[in-house]
């Protein structure tokens, strides 16, 4: 069958060599830019509830009983039984103050039901992990009754507990799911007359990623792990600078024990009205232990973002006086002291007691996130100075404020370039138009000066309603246009990544997103396999890719880039058709003495540009592998869908 394939194919380059448009060529022996292994990566930010109810796998909302109303995710059972009590021990424990003192007054059991984050995603046969920090307040002992209980409200799980001493201990049981579902609940019933308190109560499931008690869920992280990206961006995002300072992430308070670790309202908790929600909180049980073991984990440089003295400056847009910056610099410090520090170091040693004694090989760092202005210059440069005087090794990315270009864009790009800044972080979220006019956007930008960080990017389709941006095809195929620029001029642009990553389709603030998810299921966007098939087929060095001696970038509604893989000896070119026309183009491989006589092709289309993946249909728009197309001296005629981006890779024989 791959014979007769490969027969048609050659029919096809002969039939049609003659009715095919201007020849495009590569020119194999001509290398240019190096492309960086950092070229594409991800940008996570707890949006979406991409980290509580998304990668973080605790299934228990307000499980420490520190939102803003106490008992936000609970429900009583059975008051008449019992009653429960906040204690707030502020003195005693500012980082946990809260929790909860539950007297039980009958022989009947007493009850807190907990609804998680939109209902609990259980699966039938899998394992749960309950645990509870108690202690018994009055009585000789209490149980702890833990029931998984269904959207049907039947038991589908359930285990016990016995809680005695006067001394708060941690408790643990494990017991399994009999169903599958989405809208599961935990029910937490206290039996024996006795006064208890509580704190921490807690289910994760056991299959978490690499089964790490505690963990991460394993889809989502898998999804991550198979775009095989360069870099992880993380916290954010407008988390970094928070609605206000203090509201900003502050890295060293989502460090230690799980328990000690100080809650704050999410900052996309009332951002949007049309998507307001009031029980989104950040507990940090994702920390940035959590996130550099992540990183090492899939094989990503980390690029954490700290905060630089200042608020969303759409926000409050507070600041620090400078001569009180100290602080936030010794905070961005500490943290490289955190990621790289030996164990005799007070952070080092704190990693090593995490389980990590080895150093995570942190090499660059943001310092702030869209903020501008003169006063982002002023405490930039403290930053700086400070930081390269310590580390001059570390890298350090600087914002470009919140577009590409304006009046902010062009004083900050003027700055940052005179002080000579290792990358400057772009940001575009615009029409699919706005891409494909932009494909050359690079190409005469100075190639001896600062770097670019194309750090969030995306293609929305609806710019006027907020709630009806959608990852369609049409959004998802500029971006693949668009990124033929980005590599064409990998040596200005050193790093790119989509935003956001993550949406709980049942709980998201901003749309498009890369990755949608529920309490069991995700699937990835038209968009995520754009990212994918740049991240898989990366290369090591451009090479022009040409027609009538120009780059391809928007003739006959064509795009193109073609790059060197050292590593397999292969040549990879991207082609984007963005017309609803189907076009074939003759490809002709100058500067190479011998090729494979077939080359590969990887295939993203649709002929409707509204089309979009969903749960249902999880791939309707998904790469596929054609059938091999022949290589003829040193040509490739090849067939291009309509509203499709091919990759093709030829195996390079002799140079």
């Amino acid at each position: 069958m791959k014979s007769l394939k490969i027969i048609v194919n050659i029919f096809i380059f002969f039939s049609c060599l003659f009715k095919s448009s201007a020849q495009i060529v590569v020119k194999v022996n001509e290398p240019k830019a190096i492309i960086q292994p950092t070229m594409w990566g991800i940008f996570f930010e707890d949006i979406n509830m991409a980290a509580d109810g998304g990668l973080y796998a605790e299934l228990v909302k307000n499980r420490s009983f520190e939102f803003t109303q106490p008992l936000m995710g609970w429900k009583e059972q059975n008051k008449q039984n019992g009653s429960v009590l906040i204690v707030n021990r502020n003195g005693e424990n500012t980082a946990n103050p809260r929790f909860a003192r539950v007297s039980v007054k009958t022989d009947e059991p007493y009850g807190l039901t907990n609804e998680g984050f939109r209902g609990m995603g259980i699966k039938k046969n899998n394992g749960y992990d309950f645990s509870v920090w108690a202690k018994l307040n009055e009585g000789d002992k209490s149980i702890i009754h833990a029931q998984l209980i269904t959207s049907k409200n039947e038991i589908a799980g359930e285990a016990k507990i016995i809680v005695e001493g006067n001394d708060w201990k941690k408790y643990a049981v494990s017991f399994h799911s009999s169903v599958t579902d989405e809208k599961a609940k935990l029910n937490v019933w206290f039996e024996e007359r006795s006064v208890v308190d509580v704190d921490m109560i807690s289910l994760f499931p056991k299959d978490t990623w690499k089964n790490k008690p505690g963990g991460l869920r394993a889809d989502l992280v898998q999804k991550l792990a198979d775009l095989k990206p360069g870099f992880i961006r993380f916290p954010g995002g407008c988390i970094v600078e928070g609605r206000d300072l203090s509201n900003r992430y502050q890295w060293k308070r989502t460090v230690g024990n799980i328990e000690d670790r100080q809650l704050i309202i999410n900052r996309w908790n009332t951002e949007f009205s049309y998507r307001s929600t009031p029980d989104y909180f950040q507990s940090f049980g994702l920390g940035f232990f959590e996130y550099f073991q992540l990183a090492e984990d899939i094989g990503a440089e980390p690029l954490p973002i700290i905060n630089c003295g200042m608020a969303c400056q759409f926000n409050s847009a507070e600041v620090v006086t400078t001569n009180e910056l100290d602080n936030y610099i010794q905070d961005a410090l500490d943290l490289i002291e955190f990621a790289n520090g030996s164990t005799e170091t007070k952070w080092g040693k704190l990693r090593a007691a995490m389980g990590h004694p080895q150093p995570f090989n942190l090499k660059m760092m943001g310092v702030g996130n869209e903020n501008w202005g003169p006063q982002y210059i002023e405490r930039l440069t403290l930053f700086t100075k400070t930081i390269k005087a310590k580390y001059p090794s570390i890298k350090l990315v600087n914002s470009s404020g919140t577009d590409p270009v304006g009046e902010r864009f062009d004083y900050l790009n003027g700055e940052l370039r005179k002080m000579n800044a290792d990358l400057i972080d772009e940001h575009y979220y615009k029409p699919p138009e706005w891409f494909l006019q932009n494909a050359k956007r690079y190409d005469g930008y100075d190639r001896n000066s600062s770097k670019v960080f194309a750090g969030e990017y995306a293609a929305h389709s609806n710019l006027s309603d907020d709630a009806d941006k959608k990852n369609n095809w049409q959004s998802a195929l500029a971006e693949a246009a668009f990124m033929t620029g980005l590599e064409r001029n990998a040596d200005v642009v050193s790093m790119a990544s989509y935003a956001p990553l993550f949406a709980h389709i049942d709980a998201w603030q901003w749309a498009p997103d890369l990755i949608w998810f529920n309490n069991l299921q995700s699937y990835a966007s038209p968009n995520y396999y754009v990212q994918q098939m740049y991240s898989l087929n990366k290369g090591s060095q451009i090479v022009p890719i040409v027609s009538n001696s120009e780059v391809i970038a928007g003739q006959d509604s064509l795009y193109a880039t073609a790059c060197i893989d050292q590593a397999t000896s292969e040549l990879i070119i991207k082609l984007v058709n963005v017309s609803g026309k189907e076009q074939i183009q003759n490809i002709l491989m100058n500067g190479v003495k011998k090729l494979s006589s077939t080359a590969s092709a990887t295939v993203l289309e649709s002929n409707e540009l509204n089309k979009a993946n969903s749960f249902v249909h999880p791939e309707a728009i998904a790469p596929k592998e054609e059938s091999s197309l022949a290589v003829k001296n040193k040509n490739i005629l090849i067939r291009l869908m309509p509203y499709s981006f091919e990759v093709i890779r030829i195996k390079i024989l002799d140079h």
